[in-house]
């Protein structure tokens, strides 16, 4: 490039969950993930150019057993998600909504260490009305004098799902309104060559049509906030887990997955007219670390940790009275098994109710062998799920059977099978749920809609005026799997913690674990 042309080049991360080292926890296996990798790609970028910003936005501290270990025994020392970004020396990063997973102590220790200021703008301090962690937005100028504004938001739906006193003494405002404040406000007060919105939250409705994805909840506002903010050059996204890049009113909106198995890279050039900057390209892509070495120095920083969370992922936390292992997974949908009704009892356990909601969520999974460790745990239940309690009625329950039942067919053989959509395109098997605390009976052979029969509760008929409380995982019950029976029902209560922390917690209270089944449901052909 001339003197009079640059080529900034942006690199993100978003909902890394945790995820330094390039392994699977349950397994151990190599995996091309993690910021040991994502740092060589820092790296590398920044010989080639010496014009790179780095930021993260969001979920950075929670979602690893290495995160969960480091909570339980290592809070003396640096957060090793904080030592590693650190040591990549990103710009900026965003406050995501698992970041309050662990408390306030937890967070305001990894903003205190962090060598990068946090941004968001709308988290603020209930009595002074000012941004809680860090400044609302941040200047990053080149050695060319190009100035970069950086803003950053979060989702304000955190108080639907995080425990209160993690969040005691803040105030999530609408991310809309504030981005919409503060764009203006950087514009007019430190003009730019470049402004990048930062927001923790993602895309509610469809790029193209513009047609509502989901309901209008104000969880997500990306789609809105490129319509009605005037002044953004980049939006990067998060908190969906997706992958995407697109372009929404002449804005270049992004968002790399999750997990650390992906970054976003943007390419902005520039121009200068007179005395000005004018961005005359943006081109964004979201790319995989696959083949990429892990950076030496960060797994030298990250030794000690790591091993720590191998010895501890290794030790035995609990013992099993029986077989809770699982040998067809098809044959653990069809009629109840242990493995199942100990997730439905730690659930019904943790939140105090007795009718719950769960799946097998993977036909990997193998369920638990006499003596249990931590890795088998993460090893069967994969997704950082917390549970929520809704308030349903009787036909909602019943639609929800319903939906479930549409998991089985009867084959040209007259054999109970998979619905093949269930499994083409994607393997979608936690999708089919199954109920504790309720009797029932899916009956295949009837057409979709009218398969179940018999629902009762505690030996009656489940009565139609009646509302009965359910506990089930957030993911359900925000509608996900087109359970749209669930969406926008009553919630009565939400536990914070992920699946895998309530698992380990009933272990300890517990130790050994009779395996047990109650024979609730029945499906027939």
């Amino acid at each position: 490039m001339s003197a009079n042309k640059i080529e900034i080049k942006l690199l993100y991360t978003s909902d890394v969950h945790g995820n330094v080292m390039p392994i699977l926890y349950g397994t151990n296996e190599q995996a091309d993930l993690g910021l040991a990798k994502y740092a060589t790609v820092v790296k590398r970028a920044r010989e080639q150019n010496e014009h790179v910003v780095v930021i993260d936005n969001g979920d950075l501290i929670q979602g690893t057993p290495l995160m969960t270990h480091y909570v339980k025994e290592h809070t003396h020392q640096e957060n090793p998600m904080i030592g590693v970004m650190n040591q990549i020396g990103i710009d900026a990063g965003v406050i995501g909504n698992h970041e309050f997973n662990f408390g306030k102590k937890i967070l305001g220790d990894a903003v205190s260490q962090s060598d990068f200021p946090w941004l968001s703008a709308n988290c603020v301090n209930y009595q002074t009305n000012e941004p809680h962690y860090g400044p609302p937005y941040t200047i990053k100028t080149l050695a060319n004098g190009i100035r970069i504004g950086i803003v950053g938001v979060t989702t304000h739906y955190i108080p639907n799902w995080e425990s209160p006193e993690h969040i005691k003494g803040i105030q999530f405002m609408d991310a809309l309104s504030t981005l919409k404040k503060w764009v203006g406000h950087i514009r007019e007060t430190e003009k730019p060559d470049v402004l990048i919105a930062c927001y923790h939250g993602g895309i509610e409705r469809d790029i193209n049509s513009g047609e509502p994805t989901e309901d209008l909840t104000g969880e997500n506002q990306g789609y809105q906030m490129c319509e009605e903010v005037d002044g953004i050059d980049i939006l990067l996204t998060g908190h969906q887990h997706r992958i995407l890049t697109e372009e929404i009113r002449n804005v270049l909106v992004i968002q790399p997955g999750n997990n650390g198995q992906n970054y976003g890279e943007i390419t902005i050039e520039l121009a200068k007219a007179k005395e000005n900057w004018m961005i005359t390209d943006k081109q964004g892509e979201v790319k995989t670390l696959e083949g990429v070495p892990s950076d030496l120095e960060i797994m030298r920083y990250m030794e000690m940790m790591e091993n720590s969370t191998q010895q501890w992922l290794d030790q035995p936390i609990g013992y099993i009275d029986g077989d809770m292992t699982i040998k067809d997974p098809f044959q653990a949908r069809i009629k109840n098994h242990p493995f199942i009704e100990f997730i439905q009892n730690v659930q019904m356990d943790a939140s105090g109710i007795d009718i719950s909601v769960t799946s097998l969520l993977n036909n990997n999974s193998e369920g638990f062998a006499s003596t249990v460790t931590m890795r088998d745990i993460v090893s069967n239940y994969m997704y950082p799920n917390t549970l929520v309690v809704l308030e349903l009625t009787s036909q909602d329950i019943k639609k929800a059977l319903e939906k479930s039942a549409e998991y089985f067919i009867v084959d040209n053989h007259g054999d109970l099978t998979v619905n093949p959509s269930y499994v083409e395109p994607k393997p979608q098997h936690y999708n089919y749920d199954m109920w504790e605390g309720i009797e029932y009976t899916i009956n295949v052979t009837k057409p979709l809609g009218s398969r179940i029969e018999h629902i009762t509760y505690h030996g009656e008929p489940i009565e139609t005026n009646k509302s009965y409380h359910v506990v089930l995982n957030n993911y359900r019950a925000n509608g996900g799997g087109n359970y749209d029976m669930f969406k926008a029902k009553p919630v009565v209560k939400e536990i914070q913690k992920d699946a895998v922390e309530l698992i380990r917690s009933y272990f300890e209270r517990h130790k050994t674990i009779t395996a047990t089944t109650t024979n609730n449901f029945i499906v027939k052909k």
